[in-house]
């Protein structure tokens, strides 16, 4: 059995790019896919978007993308290694560190346009595990950034999802097991931005 450390970046990548995943309805997935990256509208741009490079941990928050008409679409995105780092070297942990004042709290956040927390990871089930994987929350400038200069190329992997879900549901685990992404550990300084959350 592999002893997988409590807190550490999982992804699938190459020397290029790192693969993130995302959960949309059919109007914001059908435009980026159309132009290779989101589309504003009817993707907001204004908003904190969280980039995910689990993908059980995407099955979870999606249900499969059976969970919600605006989570339907699975959408596995490519960026380049350079704007993950970029993301990760200016990020924040989403909760404050229990010795910092308000207002540290405020001017770390004021200066930081990315959200670093760390959640249970997730089994074929979706039950917890006990080490994380990393969730990253995106905004302001990072958004900016992510929408026209990290994209590489977006996959739409619903069809993947339901078909793992299905061999889940019929209890066919190993099948099930053999389809996922392997995803590898990724060596990066981000992994230290963030406190168990």
């Amino acid at each position: 059995m592999i002893d997988i450390p409590g807190r550490q970046i999982r992804a699938v990548y190459n020397e290029h790019t790192i693969r993130v995943y995302q959960a949309y309805s059919d109007e914001i997935a059908d435009a980026a896919l159309a132009r290779g990256t989101f589309t504003s509208p009817p993707f907001k741009m204004d908003r904190m978007t969280w980039i995910k490079p689990s993908f059980l941990w995407m099955m979870y928050r999606a249900g499969w993308g059976y969970k919600d008409a605006g989570q339907r679409r699975i959408l596995a995105i490519d960026i380049s290694c350079e704007g993950f780092q970029w993301a990760l070297t200016h990020s924040c942990p989403s909760h404050p560190d229990p010795s910092m004042t308000k207002e540290e709290w405020d001017k770390l956040k004021a200066a930081s346009p990315v959200r670093i927390q760390w959640d249970p990871e997730r089994d074929l089930h979706l039950q917890p595990l006990a080490h994380r994987a990393i969730q990253i929350g995106i905004s302001g400038e990072a958004v900016s950034l992510y929408v026209n200069q990290w994209i590489r190329k977006i996959t739409d992997v619903t069809d993947v999802a339901h078909a793992i879900c299905d061999l889940v549901k019929r209890n066919e685990l190993d099948q099930a097991l053999a389809s996922l992404p392997v995803e590898r550990s990724y060596d990066s300084v981000g992994s230290r931005t963030s406190q168990p959350s």
